[in-house]
């Protein structure tokens, strides 16, 4: 039965948890050329990582960001600092062996490990705790996915416990326990790395958006406003890589939107990290908001612009939510955008052999908070000219497998779908048929536009085609913004970018 006591009203737009926070940093827009050693693009846990790594070993660094630092993905994740990434290992010995699997877990164990050492040394607050992370199963398929896993766990070597039951509120079959993992407050722990990195003569430019980079031996980022920004070392941590002149990065990516409620309930939540083997997917853990629990309840994910009720997505986790923990309050619903890789090993290294100073890193496939460490540790040893243990395992230019193939020909010829599919749709509204805070295509005029009518009736008209590679967008009536279903452009009701790989807005039709 539905708590009856629920409180329902709803943030207008999503809002997360973990931002705006106290005393949040601002930084100006870059409004000149400048020369530095090392230019990292993308302000999120890696480049902020990356920038305080190299920065504290004397390399002279700029990092800039399109939005505000902390604005992006970083800013909108569960947060949870695990090695436990769901059903991945048993996947992992499939495609790249047992070793690289091993080597995995260890390069996720040793950036949690980072975190913790990190946060104790510069005497951060950002609620770090440390948890057990729990993978359950509620059936009887789940069962057999957790049973699988565990026997992934101990031919790797990863200490783990089988159990039959969980402190969770609600029954399970089984379910596989790490001890000693994490949670934290991610935007607390990196204003702090940020202030650090500052004031040891790094420069931050938020409001920057890169949207060119040259080739040389002291390779240029320019900007939007035309400033270029010069340096020895280019990082693009801007989640998609922003230039696709090579590696065609965008054929090896697949974008993901996941959904979070942070609520209320009547009992306290238990102790633990917990996501499950079953589908959908259900990821638990809680956090504080002003001293009082709120648990995180997060899932449903799906490919990014191909799904039509995005709202149909926060109202299946509130069914979650009130059915099996109790939940009486939401107090924020957001979404987040991450890429998966076609093995399930992030990229982090030179973008390709020819262009060694300029490195990429993602692909974290939901669990940033690790890979993104790790991935910082990677780039920014070699910058620094040091060996890192898994600097190969990373590598953007890894060697090929049966299941990274498999995945290529899935993901691209998906791509090619959702073009056609995109160009050969005729159904559009009536301009007097979209209602108050609402999106559709329309017809104006003869000519296809993106509508969106505010809350007061005014009507902002894009042209609803992706310009990266000419996509047809779809509305997304979760987050009101407009998505690309080929490689997971996202832009807002104004046709201004939210998530690359585009690197221009939507043009504005009157």
């Amino acid at each position: 039965m539905p708590n009856q006591h629920l409180q329902t009203e709803l943030p207008l737009y999503p809002s997360s948890l973990w931002r705006p926070i106290e005393n949040e940093l601002s930084f100006p827009p870059l409004e000149e050329s400048l020369k530095v050693d090392a230019v990292i693009v993308g302000a999120g846990i890696t480049g902020i990582t990356a920038a305080y790594l190299l920065q504290k070993a004397g390399v002279h660094t700029a990092l800039i960001d399109a939005r505000k630092a902390l604005g992006g993905t970083t800013g909108h994740t569960t947060a949870k600092i695990t090695s436990q990434h769901g059903l991945i290992y048993e996947s992992l010995i499939k495609g790249i062996g047992e070793e690289k699997a091993q080597e995995y877990y260890k390069a996720n164990e040793a950036a949690r490990s980072f975190i913790e050492e990190t946060v104790q040394s510069l005497g951060i607050s950002c609620q770090l705790k440390t948890q057990d992370a729990f993978l359950y199963a509620s059936s009887s398929s789940g069962d057999k996915k957790v049973r699988a896993e565990y026997e992934a766990y101990k031919k790797l070597g990863i200490p783990a416990e089988f159990m039959e039951s969980t402190p969770l509120p609600f029954p399970v079959k089984s379910a596989v326990r790490i001890k000693n993992q994490a949670q934290f407050h991610p935007v607390e722990y990196l204003s702090d790395l940020l202030k650090e990195f500052v004031s040891s003569g790094g420069f931050v430019f938020e409001h920057t958006r890169a949207v060119e980079i040259d080739k040389s031996e002291n390779p240029a980022i320019t900007t939007a406003e035309g400033h270029k920004l010069t340096s020895r070392h280019v990082l693009i941590s801007s989640h998609y890589p922003f230039p696709d002149f090579t590696g065609l990065q965008f054929a090896k990516l697949e974008p993901e939107r996941s959904y979070i409620l942070a609520a209320k309930t009547s009992r306290p939540f238990p102790e633990g990290m917990y996501i499950s083997a079953d589908e959908p997917v259900r990821s638990l853990r809680s956090a504080e908001e002003d001293g009082e629990q709120v648990v995180l309840i997060g899932g449903e994910d799906h490919k990014t612009g191909q799904m039509q009720e995005t709202e149909k997505c926060y109202e299946a986790l509130e069914e979650f939510g009130r059915e099996q923990l109790d939940m009486t309050k939401i107090r924020y619903r957001w979404s987040s955008q991450d890429l998966k890789t076609l093995d399930g090993v992030p990229y982090a290294g030179p973008i390709t052999k020819q262009h060694p100073n300029i490195f990429i890193t993602t692909g974290y496939g939901l669990w940033g908070m690790t890979n993104g460490t790790a991935a910082a540790q990677v780039v920014s040893d070699a910058i620094l000219g040091k060996k890192n243990p898994y600097e190969e395992l990373y590598s953007p230019q890894r060697p090929g497998n049966k299941t990274a193939a498999v995945q290529f020909i899935k993901q691209n010829t998906d791509t090619a779908k959702e073009f056609v599919k995109g160009k050969l749709k005729r159904s559009y509204e009536g301009l007097d048929d979209i209602g108050l805070d609402e999106g559709a295509k329309v017809k104006v005029n003869g000519q296809k536009a993106g509508a969106y009518k505010d809350p007061a009736g005014n009507i902002t008209l894009v042209k609803p085609v992706c310009t990266h590679m000419g996509c047809d967008l779809e509305w997304n009536n979760g987050d009101r913004s407009w998505d690309c279903p080929c490689h997971g452009s996202r832009f807002n009701t104004d046709g201004e970018i939210l998530e690359g790989p585009a690197v221009k807005p939507l043009t504005k039709l009157d």
